[in-house]
């Protein structure tokens, strides 16, 4: 089974930091595009931070310069360090990334991961 796997979220307080981990386990082929989103209450689902295969990075305007996306492509997993941090951060952090499978006829296909708290406290 293809999943993609969250964790380090948690309570933090302002200022302080996290590192998200997204780890892509099963029969995996290639990742292309990985990306971190997140849904505050009674918001939207916005992008936070995106890589591409090649490396180009890409950030939301409210955390650039703050938060880092990177990837260890020999581990299939990528990150979200995220410094400080304010209470407005406070969401549930999805993970997503487009994969190659051996399900997929050889075309990647969008994974979400299962999301995990984030809250900082003022």
């Amino acid at each position: 089974q293809v999943q993609l796997v969250e964790s380090g979220g948690g309570l933090v307080k302002y200022g302080g930091s996290l590192r998200l981990s997204c780890a892509a386990s099963g029969r995996i082929f290639s990742i292309h595009a990985r990306g971190w989103y997140r849904q505050a209450p009674g918001k939207q689902r916005e992008l936070v931070a995106a890589i591409t295969r090649d490396g180009r990075t890409n950030y939301a305007d409210s955390v650039r310069g703050r938060f880092t996306i990177s990837r260890d492509t020999a581990e299939n997993t990528f990150y979200l360090q995220m410094d400080s941090l304010k209470p407005e951060d406070t969401a549930v952090y999805y993970c997503n990334a487009d994969l190659v499978t051996p399900y997929g006829l050889g075309s990647p296909e969008n994974y979400w991961g299962q999301g995990t708290q984030v809250t900082v406290s003022s």
